[in-house]
């Protein structure tokens, strides 16, 4: 008997009792520490006060932080993906996609059965993940799938709060996550769900160790692998479920406590689990603690603490299983598929004349006849005021991303970059919304200076961390799947501190092209005017770049000093688009590949038609958004997430290989 797991399984009881000590103490009338304990023991009246208002909290924090350690412990064992919790593999998304949408169009169904519900949702989301993967055992590629996933049923989830925010009120902080409880109703529903299926788990927990040493094994031990999976996932979803049912999707729990376990020595199922209990409730209650420290007068979501705190500790997995992968693929390189090249820009053209066209003849309700629509500008002050900048602006923009995108595809020689992918537009929105709040008087210029502020330095992380892993696509992107969440959580606290309208708040997460103004398109026009030029002058040097770095040098161009003059380029062009429009992302993914699937890799071609796909995408996406359910209006940036999640899910089948070295 190995004395050292035990030893440290007592320092993190004895660490759980002293969290727990600190969190029933606080409160908004909290007198500190000692001195509320010193209330509690010498007067009658604090322990009633302790026992219906601050022990619900507690409680239900220790049940959802047991729950999700013990579902992220068994979800790693069936997938053997060191990444897999049920935030990474889409289960939260879904069960509260499900929650939403019964919540509106099945309310009597949602109150009388809630768990079915949440529990639905996570086993259709779990099929979907295991249906795209397939065989595949790859972690990163299972973590992947599972984020992007996760980011489509966000997607339909922030539109159905947008299209039906009166049916769903109240559900912005609980989607968050957020351990608030005023009575003792959650604790009464979650406490049998989740000690029964914690102890049928510990019953049964022999089955999962023969799992560890590998399928074959297992069968040749006489173990039934299909049965033990299924009986495995089953559990995790029942414990998800629960969680997300009483206390909203609250992630990284399920990631963090099962790898802290490992590295307290213990091997087997069942002494994992004891340790992941202890373990994953000490985290949540941690990150409440240190949630009510931040505001202690407002309630904050406690799912953003746990994805601050969690993220970097998925940076360190990423990295460690990096070293014992390796990626195969850059650039998609296409086919050049167009014989009569002005036969098709002359199509282009008409194209966006005609989405221009439809775009401002829309008025919200009806369509005005196009024969009508020059007198309409001109004597129509509503029309020229705000559709047309707004029609305009949203063309610019998709230009301004498009371009953007193929920069760091370029440069980087990955498939898959994109300022939303690589967490650049997520640290743009951080410090634009910063400077929203913090500063709500100051020049309107303040806010993309903010933005390019925030985008660089996020760059500057993801670039910085994913260096050691030689800018493997895969890695790449999950370093900026965990800065996202990280600027994300912020956002979230910053919403909800600055007291902003939840459908405010959804529209500035999703990203929308409403309210632009001419003023806007004057910084659009800057934008445009200054950096573009500078693109198609340094096109064939950028080209170079998409080579080896040895044959850059060879061909005199200097790389590091160009790559980092591109991605600077990159960076304030998609942060600037922030700045002026939120947080839409998609488009310099998808425009670069559609492109360089019509005209080839060849960047003076694949430039200018890069940056029309991409204003046709944003335009047309902001024109689908106003006209689907109009008079409502759904988020340009919503509407292209729906586009182009389902599309990142197919180029990573289709590239960047990860074979175990």
């Amino acid at each position: 008997m190995r004395v050292k797991p035990f030893l440290l399984f007592a320092v993190c009881v004895l660490l759980f009792i002293i969290l727990g000590l600190i969190h029933l103490s606080q409160g908004q009338a909290s007198t500190g520490l000692l001195s509320f304990w010193m209330e509690v023991w010498d007067n009658e009246q604090e322990p009633n006060f302790l026992l219906y208002s601050r022990m619900p909290r507690f409680l239900i924090g220790c049940l959802v932080g047991a729950a999700l350690a013990v579902a992220g412990m068994l979800l790693q064992t069936m997938t053997r993906n060191p990444l897999a919790s049920a935030s990474t593999l889409g289960i939260h998304a879904g069960a509260f996609f499900f929650v939403v949408l019964f919540s509106i169009f099945f309310p009597s169904i949602k109150g009388a059965f809630p768990f079915l519900v949440t529990m639905l949702g996570g086993i259709i989301a779990a099929l979907i993940v295991s249906f795209l993967v397939g065989r595949a055992l790859d972690p990163i590629r299972i973590a992947l799938t599972g984020l992007i996933v996760t980011m489509l049923f966000s997607s339909f989830t922030s539109a159905l709060q947008l299209l039906y925010e009166n049916e769903v009120s109240g559900l912005f902080l609980w989607g968050a996550g957020t351990l608030l409880q005023l009575d003792w109703s959650g604790v009464q529903f979650a406490l049998p769900w989740v000690l029964f299926t914690l102890l049928f788990a510990f019953i049964i927990g022999h089955r999962f160790d023969a799992l560890l040493l590998g399928e074959d094994v297992a069968v040749g031990l006489g173990q039934n692998v299909m049965i033990s999976k299924l009986i495995g996932w089953g559990i995790a979803i029942i414990l998800a479920a629960v969680s997300v049912t009483v206390v909203g999707p609250i992630g990284f729990v399920g990631i963090m406590a099962p790898h802290i376990v490992r590295l307290m020595g213990f091997r087997k199922h069942r002494s994992m689990l004891i340790g992941n209990i202890v373990v994953g409730a000490g985290l949540l209650i941690c990150a409440d603690i240190f949630v009510r420290m931040i505001s202690s007068m407002s309630e904050l979501p406690v799912g953003a603490m746990t994805a601050i705190i969690g993220a970097p500790w998925l940076v360190y997995l990423a990295l460690k299983i990096s070293r014992k992968t390796r990626t195969a693929g850059g650039a998609l390189e296409g086919k050049v598929r167009i014989k009569h090249v002005k036969r098709f820009y002359l199509l282009i053209s008409l194209a966006v004349l005609g989405l221009v066209g439809f775009s401002l003849s829309f008025g919200g309700t009806s369509f005005t006849s196009l024969l009508e629509l020059p007198r309409e500008l001109m004597y129509n002050t509503f029309v020229w005021d705000f559709r047309l900048p707004r029609v305009v602006v949203s063309f610019g923009i998709g230009m301004m991303m498009a371009a953007s995108g193929l920069m760091m595809q370029t440069v980087l020689r990955n498939p898959l970059a994109d300022a939303s992918v690589l967490g650049v537009t997520s640290g743009a929105s951080v410090v634009a919304m910063l400077v929203l709040i913090v500063f709500p008087q100051a020049p309107f210029v303040l806010i993309p200076i903010g933005a390019l502020i925030g985008a660089l330095i996020t760059m500057g992380i993801v670039l910085f961390i994913s260096a050691r892993s030689g800018y493997q696509p895969m890695i790449l992107l999950l370093m900026g799947v965990a800065v996202s969440a990280v600027g994300s959580a912020i956002i979230q606290i910053l919403l909800v501190r600055a007291n902003l309208h939840a459908s405010q708040a959804l529209t500035w997460l999703a990203g929308s092209t409403y309210g632009t103004s001419w003023s806007d398109l004057v910084i659009v026009m800057i934008t445009s005017l200054l950096l573009f030029p500078v693109i198609l002058y340094m096109a064939n040097t950028f080209e170079i770049l998409s080579l080896s770095d040895e044959l850059s040098i060879g061909l005199g161009v200097k790389t590091s000093k160009m790559r980092m003059f591109m991605i600077i380029l990159a960076v304030m062009l998609s942060s600037i688009s922030v700045s002026v429009v939120g947080a839409i992302g998609f488009i310099g993914l998808l425009a670069p590949h559609i492109a360089r699937q019509l005209v080839g890799p060849k960047l003076l071609q694949l430039l200018p038609l890069t940056i029309v796909i991409g204003g046709i995408l944003l335009i047309s996406a902001d024109f689908l958004g106003r006209v689907v359910l109009a008079p409502k209006e759904i988020p340009a940036g919503i509407i292209v997430s729906l586009i182009g999640a389902p599309y990142l899910l197919y180029l990573l089948k289709k590239t960047n290989k990860i074979k175990a070295s």
